[in-house]
Order: C-alpha cells, then sequence, then structure tokens
C-alpha cells in the first residue's frame, strides 16, 4: 500500500470545517489535526525510505476510519485494534482508530498469537487494522475467535481467501477503501480511552490500563513546552506501539509539526547509523539500547552533533552510560523519565548535569528526579502513610496523568488506585521504592517493593512468567528470577521447578510458545529442596546467589 499520489496540495474546505468543529473537545488527534493543517505537506512520517506528509497520512487515516464506520459491527465498542508492526498501517492505523473517535488496542504480530487472541477477545474489539505482519498470524489468531470481526486489510488487493477460510468474518482489502472526504468526525469524550495498553499481569493474564484522553494531552503539552518541539524536530520510534512511550514518538512529535522516522530491522540493529542517517534532532529509548551502544563502542565522542535532546526512559539507567551518551551527542541535553504505564508514559524526570548530577546518583543509577506539572508525589510506608524526609518507601502519585484503571478489573483497580489514610484524592501504587527527598532534592529509584522486574525495557511481572511454569511443567511452585541482574534490571529471566523430574527442554518450548520473547526463560532449574528465608517463603535472594557461584565455577574452570 503506498500513499496518495504526490503532487500540490488542493484546497480541504470539507477538512477545516470539520477541524473547526471539534476545537472545543481537545483529544488526542487534535494536535495532529492542527499540525495537518498548519504543515500539511511538511514530513509526518519517514519509514524504509517513503515519506508520508501529513496531508497523505491524515487523507489514509480518514479513509481507513470511514472504511470501518461505513460497515460497523454490531454491539463494537469505541475501540479498533490495530494489529501490526512498525508499517504505514500500522501508524495511520492508530490515528484511523483515534478519527473514528475510537481508543487503539496495539496488538503486536511478535508475541504469541495466544496471547494476541486473549487481549483481542478481552477488549471486547470488533474491528482490526491489519499490515502484512499481523495478515500472517490471522490463521492462528482467528482460531476459537466467534464474535463476529470486521478486518481492513489495506496492503492487500484481494481478500477472498480470506473470507473462504473465516465465513464468520468480513474482510476488506485495499479496492475497499473509500474516499478520505467521507470521513465523519465525531466528538471525543476527553475522559474516554485513548488506548488500552495490556502490560504485564501477576496472575498470568495480561492487564488492560485504560488511558484517557486528558491524560495524554497534559503529558504531551508538558513536553513540547519543556523540549521547545517544532516542525524542524526529527523524532526516534525505537518502541513497539504495545509500549506506552511510543505514545511519546507520535503525539509528542505530531503535536507540532514534527516528523517520526521509524527505524527498518536493519536500522535498528545499527543504531548509531539509524541517528544520523536519518538526522535525528530527538532521541528516546530504554537506557538497555543505550548499554548495548555503549557494549558496541557506538557512543563515540562527538558521533551524534545533531541530536538536540537524548530521553531515556523505561528502567533504571546506569550513570556511566549517560555520562557516555553525554559525550556522544555533545549538542543535546539527556534527561531520564520516570514513569509507570498507570500514570501515563512518564510522571517524574530528571535532567543530567555532568558536575552535580554524580553525586546526586545513588547505587549508580540516575535519579528519577522531580513531579510533571500537576502531579503529586507521597512516599509511604506499609500502611501507606507517609514517611519522614530522607527514609525509604512505596512511590506513590496522583494528578492529571492518573489512567482510568484496569479494563473490567474492578478488583485489580481498587488494589492498585488508592486513597490513602488522611488523603481525599486516589494514587497510584507504583510499586517503585524511592527515598523522600528534601527540599531541592531529586527522587532516587532504588528498586521494586515487590517482584516485577524491567527486560529490555519491559515491565514484567515475574509472577506471570511463574503461573506459566507452573501449569506447564505441573508443578506447585516455580519461581522466575531476573538473570543476569544489571543496573537497569535484568538482561533475562531464569527458572526454578519445585520437582526433581522433568522435561526441561519440552517445558521450556511451550512456555515460550506462551510469552513474548523477552519473557522467556533462557534456562530451567529443578529444585527438589527449595531456599528458606526467615519468614518461610522462598529465599529468592539464595537462587540468584547460586546462579551467580555457578557463574564464577564456571569462568574459573
Amino acid at each position: 500500500m503506498g500513499p496518495p499520489a504526490d503532487g500540490p496540495a488542493k484546497p480541504d474546505p470539507w477538512w477545516k470545517a470539520r477541524l473547526d468543529m471539534n476545537t472545543q473537545r481537545r483529544s488526542v488527534r487534535t494536535g495532529f489535526l492542527r499540525s495537518v493543517e498548519l504543515h500539511p505537506e511538511r514530513p509526518a512520517l519517514e519509514l524504509d525510505g517513503r515519506v508520508l506528509s501529513y496531508r497523505q497520512l491524515r487523507d489514509l487515516a480518514a479513509a481507513l476510519a470511514a472504511t470501518l464506520d461505513a460497515t460497523p459491527s454490531a454491539g463494537e465498542p469505541p475501540l479498533t485494534a490495530v494489529f501490526g508492526h512498525r508499517s504505514i498501517t500500522a501508524y495511520a492505523g492508530v490515528l484511523g482508530a483515534l478519527l473514528r473517535g475510537h481508543g487503539y488496542v496495539p496488538l503486536n504480530p511478535a508475541f504469541p498469537t495466544d496471547r494476541t487472541r486473549a487481549m483481542l477477545q478481552r477488549s471486547g474489539c470488533r474491528s482490526l487494522i491489519v499490515d502484512h505482519h499481523g495478515a500472517r498470524q490471522l490463521e492462528e489468531v482467528l482460531d476459537g475467535v466467534d464474535d463476529p470481526l470486521l478486518l481492513l486489510l489495506p496492503e492487500h488487493d484481494e481478500v477472498a481467501s480470506f473470507a473462504a477460510r473465516w465465513p464468520a468474518h468480513r474482510f476488506l482489502s485495499r479496492a475497499d477503501l473509500v474516499d478520505a472526504s467521507r470521513w465523519v468526525q465525531r466528538e471525543v469524550d476527553p475522559n474516554g480511552i485513548a488506548y488500552l495498553l495490556f502490560t504485564s499481569g501477576s496472575t498470568g493474564q495480561p492487564k488492560g490500563v485504560m488511558v484517557a484522553h486528558r491524560n495524554v494531552t497534559h503529558f504531551v503539552d508538558a513536553m513540547v513546552e519543556r523540549y521547545g518541539i517544532t516542525e524542524q524536530d526529527r523524532f526516534s520510534q525505537t518502541f513497539d506501539l504495545t509500549f506506552d512511550l511510543s505514545a511519546f514518538d507520535m503525539f509528542v512529535c505530531w503535536e507540532r509539526g514534527a516528523c517520526l522516522c521509524a527505524p527498518t530491522q536493519s536500522q535498528k540493529m545499527l543504531p548509531g547509523k539509524y541517528v544520523n542517517d536519518c538526522r535525528l534532532t530527538v532521541w528516546f529509548s530504554v537506557p538497555s539500547t543505550a548499554v548495548l551502544m555503549s557494549r558496541l563502542r557506538i557512543l563515540k565522542p562527538g558521533k551524534f552533533p545533531g541530536l538536540r535532546w537524548s530521553l531515556f526512559c523505561g528502567e533504571a539507567l546506569p550513570v556511566e552510560v549517560i555520562q557516555r551518551f553525554a559525550e556522544a551527542a555533545p549538542n543535546s541535553v539527556c534527561e531520564n523519565l520516570y514513569g509507570p504505564t498507570e500514570l501515563t508514559i512518564a510522571c517524574t524526570l530528571y535532567r543530567w548535569d555532568a558536575d552535580r548530577s554524580p553525586s546526586e546518583s545513588e547505587l549508580g543509577v540516575v535519579p528519577i528526579g522531580q513531579a510533571y506539572p500537576g502531579m503529586k508525589v507521597l512516599v509511604t510506608d506499609e500502611q501507606q502513610r507517609e514517611v519522614a524526609v530522607g527514609e525509604s518507601g512505596e512511590l506513590l502519585m496522583t494528578g492529571p496523568q492518573l489512567t482510568l484503571g484496569y479494563f473490567k478489573d474492578a478488583e485489580k483497580t481498587a488494589a492498585a488506585f488508592v486513597r490513602p489514610p488522611g488523603r481525599d484524592e486516589v494514587y497510584y501504587r507504583t510499586g517503585d521504592r524511592v527515598r523522600r527527598p528534601a527540599a531541592g532534592q531529586p527522587l532516587v529509584y532504588l528498586g521494586r517493593v515487590d517482584n516485577q522486574i524491567k527486560i529490555q525495557g519491559y515491565r514484567v511481572e515475574l509472577g506471570e512468567i511463574e503461573a506459566v511454569l507452573r501449569q506447564e511443567a505441573g508443578v506447585e511452585v516455580a519461581i522466575a528470577v531476573g538473570w543476569p541482574v544489571t543496573a537497569s534490571g535484568a538482561d533475562g529471566v531464569v527458572g526454578f521447578l519445585g520437582t526433581d523430574r522433568a522435561d526441561t527442554a519440552a517445558i521450556r518450548e511451550h512456555v515460550i510458545a506462551r510469552l513474548p520473547p523477552y519473557m522467556h526463560p533462557s534456562a530451567l532449574h529443578l529444585v527438589s529442596d527449595w531456599p528458606l528465608n526467615a519468614n518461610g517463603k522462598v529465599d529468592r535472594k539464595a537462587l540468584l546467589a547460586s546462579l551467580s557461584a555457578a557463574a564464577r565455577d564456571k569462568v574459573v574452570s
């Protein structure tokens, strides 16, 4: 599927009339639509040598929205799924869902199909926009899906084979796309869902976080003002759409008419070349990417002179990594952003200063800084009472970026979104341990208060992996630990099974089929007698110590 034919911009009275009708109720799409009006011929998306202007991307998204609206699905919730990965269809699909007045539900073709099917069914989506990556998995994803779906495959010239295989569902091809001018703009509730994002859940089932339009627009406003974004900027896009940090790349970029430069797979493997070839001015990634760049000796002094901003989020940021990146990007300002999905992308930030910051860092990790405008911080003990200055506790936060909770899960929402004693507002329990700072000092990250860790920037509930291990191994106890341990969390996972006899290779194969790649255990160990701590619980530190000892013995031998 290609963009509309190039040529001079034509008068667009239908567009401006509809845009003006909806300026009173701002939503995530508003900034993009305004950029279309102000910068119709500037590049909005660059991908694999192809460039779409704001006008072209708007027309494609409007055509997708109008096509789906022309054949609505009965009982459809205001959510549209986007089953794709770094394609024009995927990005246009996100905007197409928003132009429908829907929230978007990203589905990743790299995830196990059982997991994708579960997310699709739990979301209740009846409409899907599918790119060529997603189309390859429809055979497995649609297996067992009984509710009739409307699937739009705009990269396919014919869909007769799909329709013959699944007669219960309706398939639309490129030829079925209606003209963008038929798009009817519907009013959007700022309190409605902008995107529904499924994150790792401790019960073995992903949790759907409902992020409202007002949550995202508050975040975007803070970012474009802080970073002075203009139409001349060029953004990186290192995150999958299922990772909420991708929302920064898209909506901060498109708010001010900048260009989103999505990397190809080869560019992802050569991030240094990607930065310079795409002439990026704004870099945003998990620290693990910068760690890899450091290991590959890419972060040479003066390597990235064109960067204005070098931003990191998603896991703990090692001091030595940001020091090297700052040297590689001498004209950029480096910042560490922090925030769980439930607080909308990022809710605290810290600006790195080569002279001051090393003394403010702890455990070799950069501070997470201060709260975003309007966001409130509370550091509490186990009873959710505020600790004294200088003491550590769990970080709780509230404010305009506090999301709507978990989709159709009141119990989990009540457990995580709480009203602490003596407080009138609802706060989100991050599960992260920080030290309550004195006035003028930054928040410092001290680790997790539970068994949630970060792997390659993804938030992972070890309990989810353990649930799958128990089921596949048929054991009562299974433990997963992050290993090898890094300053940012862990590079991977190792599992322990409570049995002295099992086919670990076969079990691992079954586990891999059910979990995303970043959650795959690299090894499984059998344990007949668990090490216990003073509370009679399995001693995870002892398990980690056994892995460390084995690694040392391997080096010695």
